[in-house]
C-alpha cells in the first residue's frame, strides 16, 4: 500500500492547501484528493512540481508500507 503524507510535508513547510495548489497549478480539489489518499494515481510532472514547491523529495511525500 502506498501512504501519501502530503498533509505532513504541507505542515513542516506551513503551506496551506491553497498556497499549493496555486503554487503547483492544480486544483485544490485534486490535492485535497491526493492529500487524503483517494486518488488512484499521480502523474510524475505534478509529483515534481509538487516537490520543488515544498522543497522535498518524493520520497518525502510517498510511502510504501507492506500490509501483510
Amino acid at each position: 500500500m502506498i501512504m501519501v503524507n502530503l498533509d505532513v510535508m504541507m505542515a513542516r513547510r506551513k503551506m496551506s492547501l491553497n498556497e499549493l495548489s496555486e503554487r503547483v497549478g492544480i486544483t485544490i480539489t485534486n490535492l485535497s484528493k491526493l492529500k487524503t489518499g483517494k486518488a488512484k494515481a499521480i502523474r510524475f510532472c505534478t509529483l515534481d512540481a509538487i516537490c520543488k514547491a515544498l522543497d522535498c523529495s518524493p520520497a518525502d511525500i510517498l510511502e510504501y508500507v507492506n500490509e501483510q
